[in-house]
Order: C-alpha cells, then sequence, then structure tokens
C-alpha cells in the first residue's frame, strides 16, 4: 500500500507534527486488530517503534493510562524510550475507529531508568472504512511526539517520515499474517 507522509510544525510543542495517511488491504475490523492499544496485543510484535505496552490504569471502557516502552532506533542514536499517555478508544456510527492519545503524568508510572522519557502530545489514528470496499481501510494517523533526551532536531525531522512509513508497511504484512 502506499503511503503519503506530511508535516508541519507544532502548535504543541518545539517539534513537528507528523500526518501520515495510506489505505491498507485488510478490512477495518482487521486493521483495528493489529493496532489497537491493548496490553498482550499484536502491535507488539510487528511495530518496531513499539517494544512493550502495558495498561497503567484503566479508567473506564474506552478511557485508560498506558505506558510505552520504544527500542533503540536509527542506528542506536536514539535511545529506549518511554510514553505515558492517557488513550481514549472511540468507534463512531459509520464503523470508524479512532485511538487517541496524549501525555499525562500518573504516581504508578514514574519515570524508569535506562528509558528516556518522551512525551505524546495529541496523537491518533483513525481506521476509516471505505464504501463499497469492505476489504480495504483508509487509515489516517497523527503523531506529535516530543522523543525527550538531547536529540537534535534533525536526527528526529529524519527519522519521523520513514518510521511513519515503515509503520504502513509493517502494518499491511501484519493483517495478511492475520488473515493467513
Amino acid at each position: 500500500s502506499e503511503v503519503s507522509v506530511s508535516w508541519r510544525p507544532s502548535a504543541e510543542f518545539a517539534g513537528n507534527a507528523y500526518r501520515g495517511e495510506g489505505i491498507v488491504p485488510a478490512s477495518p475490523q482487521d486493521v483495528w486488530e493489529c493496532i489497537k492499544p491493548v496490553a498482550g496485543g499484536p502491535r507488539t510484535k510487528w511495530d518496531q517503534n513499539v517494544k512493550d505496552f502495558e495498561v497503567v490504569e484503566a479508567i473506564s471502557d474506552t478511557v485508560s493510562v498506558c505506558r510505552t516502552t520504544t527500542p533503540s532506533a536509527f542506528m542506536r542514536i536514539i535511545s529506549p524510550r518511554e510514553f505515558v499517555d492517557v488513550v481514549l478508544i472511540k468507534q463512531y456510527e459509520d464503523g470508524t475507529m479512532l485511538s487517541a492519545a496524549t501525555n499525562v503524568e500518573h504516581p504508578l508510572c514514574p519515570p524508569q531508568p535506562n528509558f528516556v522519557r518522551g512525551f505524546n502530545y495529541p496523537c491518533g489514528c483513525f481506521c476509516i472504512p471505505l464504501p463499497g470496499e469492505p476489504d480495504r481501510t483508509q487509515l489516517l494517523s497523527f503523531f506529535q511526539t516530543d522523543l525527550g533526551g538531547y536529540l537534535p532536531q534533525t536526527v528526529v525531522d529524519s527519522f519521523f517520515p520513514a518510521s511513519i512509513a515503515a509503520f504502513y508497511s509493517n502494518l499491511t504484512k501484519a493483517v495478511k499474517a492475520l488473515k493467513a
């Protein structure tokens, strides 16, 4: 599948807001199964930027506080990171599924040694059904991530677009494997 990645300066912090958009050759339910933010879900297996995902506190059926860790990246220039976010899951009447998140501090999740604390500003993924095409899904994603630490912005700017494109490519492989 082809993916379009664009960005502009974030209104939230001193980095960029990134937008990814592509068509995934799978049903919205299968795409959602691969990306939904749940502990023990498949995302830690296929998403190269998610090493571990845990629910710190379930606030309701649709809202939780979560901790995500990432492996080192970009030839180990980027150290392992951890992110603590409040996450909202929502399904709309047209079948669109949304996962939205933003950073939060939580007493059960202080910064951990061996990780740099990063911050997600309002971000999320929309799985959008395509009318008349039940086996294709428009995936729209937004990322505004402050990786924290002392990374030059040029390193971050060169990492994110390729990382988002890889996210779509790996997701496409994951949904194919799910159907196999």
